[in-house]
């Protein structure tokens, strides 16, 4: 019997966290374990450790597979990353950094780098296959319009993998600041000003000193009238 130790970490944002079903198999290039349930509930920033237990050593552990399914509703998992210790000590490391949407299975390889003709095993270079037909199929290009370069080829960003896609966070906190920064100009009376500005000493009164120092590129992309 070989004992592995597994600590899956979940990211540190807002709603990185799940309450759908985790389960985890190691590949290792003497065979694989039996699929195992890490969890059935999963808090921002926070890390769940348990043990895989195999009948036998499964050698160097070069692949893992999350599968993810849900019972109910659909929680989207963002997954920081996998840490994996053989019974002899060694630790092996698997960076994933990536969103889990639905029922689906995510292979993550073992974090060292390594190039194509480093794969001696069938299964990486399956692996690396999949992963290659993967992103040929997600990055798909069409002309928009004759001498226009190239571009996806989707209707919608909607219709892109969300890890393609401009983090949800990301939005939401830029959101949150163009609405915080409209409010802080609406007060200080920079939005409804209907006259020309005077001075850069006057537009300073407005803007932070972070904002001023770059007040010449916000001239070049909105120049105002001077008197």
């Amino acid at each position: 019997m070989a004992t592995y130790k597994v600590t899956v970490a979940t990211g540190d944002m807002v709603e990185a966290g799940t309450n759908n079903t985790i389960s985890i198999t190691l590949v290792g290039s003497y065979g694989e374990s039996r699929q195992t349930t890490v969890s059935f509930f999963f808090l921002p920033g926070k890390e769940k450790s348990l043990s895989v237990h195999c009948g036998q050593d499964l050698g160097p552990i070069v692949l893992i597979r999350l599968h993810k399914w849900r019972l109910f509703l659909e929680d989207a998992w963002f997954c920081k990353d996998v840490r994996v210790t053989a019974p002899n000590g060694t630790l092996y490391r698997f960076p994933c950094y990536q969103w889990l949407e639905g029922v689906t299975t995510v292979e993550v390889r073992e974090g060292s780098g390594k190039k194509l003709v480093d794969d001696k095993l069938q299964i990486l270079k399956e692996h690396r296959h999949r992963e290659l037909a993967a992103r040929q199929e997600a990055y798909r290009w069409k002309n928009f319009a004759q001498g226009w370069p190239r571009c996806l080829n989707v209707d919608s960003i909607f219709e892109l993998d969300s890890n393609i896609q401009f983090s949800r966070i990301r939005a939401k906190n830029f959101t949150g600041f163009l609405i915080f920064q409209g409010a802080s100009h609406f007060l200080s009376g920079f939005l409804l000003r209907r006259s020309s500005w005077n001075s850069l000493d006057e537009m300073r009164t407005i803007f932070s000193r972070t904002q001023g120092r770059d007040i010449g590129g916000c001239l070049l992309c909105c120049p105002l009238p001077f008197l």
